[in-house]
Parts: structure tokens; sequence; C-alpha cells
């Protein structure tokens, strides 16, 4: 079995950047179908165009843009490419970035599908934080990757320690439907729970209120729209449930801290 080593990928490479002990790379996938491998480093996939179908022992993903995997090191994955262009950024982390920060990588073994929003809304400002070339770009990157990391465990010591199934229920019915109008009362009876216990216990789980996680929801949705490029802001925002381009505009720049257009600007440069 093949083994890539650190900041090679299986297409044409537009820019890397070494820092200490990681590596981020911004690539355009040309290879149709990619055998067998493993790569030299953990490191993050996320897809910034196009589409991706990545298979490992386990699971087999169907990545559109938005999509971010995590993978550990050596662990065995293929690839398949749609038609049309796909791009994707790459983070590897050296195992002695681990051991200089004392950091414990107990919880991600094997590969992961990330679907917190924190976690991906964290993603888009380290790719942003390439795009800004100042003194600053090694602490920022960083800051961000330890915050990923840290979310990340978190995330599983909340499922060793077996979440309540309404947990899992509603994060599960919140992804599908994000864009619509729901009551609190509506999620209750679906969850079969009361709606103050539901209100109360939400943000010891998700680490924010009900209305809060659904904008996250809301805005990670438009940056893989905004990716696409063939739809305008306002079709966007009323896509992802927003009542009008204003909104959406104001809750962007909340999450994001740029608005849509500078991020689009960003992206596809």
């Amino acid at each position: 079995m093949k083994q890539s080593l650190r900041g090679k990928f299986y297409g044409q490479t537009n820019r890397t950047i070494s820092l200490n002990g990681i590596t981020l790379t911004d690539t355009v996938y040309t290879h149709n179908k990619v055998d067998w491998h493993y790569h030299e480093h953990a490191y993050f996939t996320f897809i910034l165009e196009g589409n991706v179908i990545e298979g490992n022992k386990k699971e087999i993903y169907n990545c559109a843009p938005g999509s971010l995997l995590f993978h550990n090191w050596q662990e065995p994955h293929y690839n398949i490419k749609n038609k049309g262009f796909t791009r994707g950024f790459h983070l590897e982390i050296d195992k002695k970035w681990f051991d200089n920060l004392a950091l414990s990588c107990d919880g991600l073994q094997g590969s992961t599908n990330i679907l917190n929003p924190d976690i991906k809304l964290l993603m888009y400002k380290v790719f942003r934080a390439t795009k800004i070339d100042d003194m600053c770009i090694d602490i920022s990157i960083q800051s961000l990757l330890i915050e990923m990391l840290s979310k990340m465990n978190c995330n599983t010591q909340s499922t060793l320690h077996k979440m309540p199934r309404w947990v899992l229920m509603i994060d599960e019915i919140l992804h599908d439907q994000f864009a619509e109008t729901t009551t609190l009362d509506e999620l209750s009876r679906m969850l079969d729970i009361h709606p103050i216990h539901l209100s109360r216990d939400f943000s010891k789980y998700f680490n924010c209120n009900l209305g809060e996680y659904i904008r996250k929801l809301k805005v990670e949705k438009a940056l893989s729209l905004i990716a696409l490029q063939n739809k305008s802001f306002t079709e966007i925002a009323y896509e992802c449930g927003f009542s009008d381009q204003s909104h959406f505009t104001r809750c962007f720049k909340e999450f994001n801290g740029l608005n849509p257009s500078r991020h689009r600007k960003l992206l596809f440069t």
C-alpha cells in the first residue's frame, strides 16, 4: 500500500505552507481514482469545491463543499473524484506537534466525518488565515487547531459517557431541518421530552442555546453553497432559511467575522 509523505496529495498543489509541526496545502484533485493508501501524518481534509467519495475500513463518505474529514496516522483509505473541478484544503499534523504540547490524541483514532458546526467554522478560519500574509499566521493557526482538537476530544468524551438519546436525535433533526421553521414545542414532541428540559439542557451538550445552534447550521450550509459559485446571496439566504439577505449577512458575519462577499473573494483567490 502506498504511503503519502508530508504535503503530498494526488493532484496539483496550488500552495504549501509549512509551520512548526503543521503543513497546509491547497490542492486541485486531478486523479479520477486513488487506490488504497495512507498518509505519513494525521491530517484534516476540507473540501472547498467539487465532490469526492472517500472510503475507509468502516465507512464511505460522499463529500461535498464544506465536508471535513479527519484521518489518524497511517489510516488506509481510497478516493473517487466525481466529474468536474474538485479542490481540497489539507492540514497535516506531525506527531511531534502533539508531543511538544503534551496533547493527548487518544480520542482521535481512525477516520472521522466531522459534523460539528463549531469545528467546521474554525476550519474556515484556518483556511482564511492562510490568505492573510502577516507575521501572526503561525500563532493564529496553532491556536485555531488546538481549539478544534479540544472540541473533537470533548465530542469523544461525551460519546464515551453515553449522552442521552435525545441529544443525538435532536442533532440529527436539526441537521436535516435547520432551514425549516420549527418551534420548541414541536421539537419537544418529536423527542418526547418537556420543552423546559430541552431548553435548559441543550446548552450542556452543545455549548450554546438552541437558536444559536440553528443559526450556526444555517451559516455552515451557506458557506458550502457559496463554493458552488452559481447562486446569488439572496438565493443562498432563502435556501438556508434566513428571512432575507440582510439577516443572512448579519448572522454570517457574527460567526465568521467577515461578510459573505469577502469570504467568496478569499475562497477563489
